[in-house]
């Protein structure tokens, strides 16, 4: 529950070992976010590397008008676990996910909140490292590659058009907040974060952003696991946390289409079109329940009675599109009836 005194913005800073970065960041903070309607919440994730003391020594300071909140934590329990730290404390109307590294500019956390304030009917901003023509520093080839592939197949999974899900710099309304329920606790926050706006069905807008990329030797805390680790949170976030129905949909949908690939090829080809049909099955099975997953695979058994051979294929090809036409549009004339679970 929020507070009387709340503030207009939170922002929230997850912090490990970043003793280096700590004054540069909050002399920008100072020049971007000094008022009094605004909190700055840092966590201290265990550092080990004397950005306590810093931190302690920036907060004694007292030259600012914020509200300065610094919580520490006894153990390093990764990025994920900060951030929910962060959001349990704050106050304010938005809370602003800003990281310590200075890989992102502070300059671009303010234009995200000017915009963000100055618009009630947007909720939700997220930075783009890819969208920008500002200023930009990558050298690594292979972080770069992951984070546009999954953003591509979370795009895919959950049917948005987003150029960076793992920007760290994001602003959130209130109200977006008090609908998710984050869990994850180290980098996987990132995809944890966005797949849960998009359940809940906020809207969420990209906002170029500079990014001067950081090497090991200069602390860049990720590696090729957390990447590898990413695929897993995607796979998990999309086909595992939902309700009950949807998992039931998924199942029923991914059964049927590879019983469907099982009619194309010879082989290892044969093979090959049962577990690609039974993906796309998956995915069905994630946007339509039951009896619109059935009413796709009534028309691909009807296209499967027509031709011969390629004429087969095409009919049946021809037929799923049909029926994936009809089926959304069951699905949103019954979108808002008591029936909507099995649409």
């Amino acid at each position: 529950m929020r507070q009387e005194n709340s503030k207009t913005l939170s922002i929230v800073i997850p912090v490990f070992n970043e003793i280096n970065f700590l004054n540069k960041l909050f002399d920008q903070i100072k020049l971007y976010f000094n008022k009094d309607n605004i909190e700055i919440i840092v966590i201290d994730d265990g550092s080990t590397d004397g950005s306590s003391k810093v931190l302690n020594e920036l907060k004694e300071e007292n030259n600012y008008k914020f509200l300065f909140k610094l919580i520490k934590l006894d153990i390093n329990s990764g990025k994920g676990k900060a951030i929910q730290t962060g959001i349990k404390n704050s106050t304010g109307e938005y809370i602003l996910l800003q990281d310590a590294d200075l890989e992102l500019d502070t300059k671009d956390a303010k234009e995200m909140f000017d915009m963000i304030i100055a618009n009630k009917d947007i909720k939700c901003i997220f930075g783009s490292r890819y969208l920008s023509g500002k200023l930009k520093k990558n050298n690594y080839f292979f972080n770069n590659l992951v984070g546009k592939i999954n953003s591509l197949i979370f795009n895919i999974f959950f049917s948005q058009s987003l150029s960076d899900v793992h920007c760290g710099l994001k602003i959130l309304h209130r109200s977006v907040i008090d609908k998710i329920k984050l869990s994850v606790n180290d980098f996987g926050i990132e995809i944890d974060l966005a797949s849960q706006i998009v359940r809940n069905n906020f809207f969420i807008y990209e906002f170029g952003v500079s990014y001067f990329f950081r090497s090991k030797a200069q602390g860049k805390k990720i590696t090729w696991i957390d990447g590898l680790k990413s695929f897993y949170y995607l796979i998990k976030v999309r086909f595992f946390d939902n309700s009950a129905s949807t998992n039931l949909s998924i199942l029923y949908s991914s059964i049927y289409m590879g019983f469907v690939g099982s009619h194309f090829g010879m082989g290892l080809g044969n093979t090959l079109f049962i577990i690609i049909f039974f993906i796309l099955g998956s995915i069905l099975g994630i946007h339509f329940k039951i009896l619109t997953s059935t009413v796709i695979f009534l028309f691909i058994f009807i296209g499967s009675l027509f031709g011969k051979g390629n004429g087969t294929t095409l009919a049946v090809i021809l037929f799923f599109l049909l029926g994936i036409f009809v089926a959304k549009n069951l699905k949103k004339n019954f979108q808002n009836s008591k029936f909507n679970n099995y649409f």
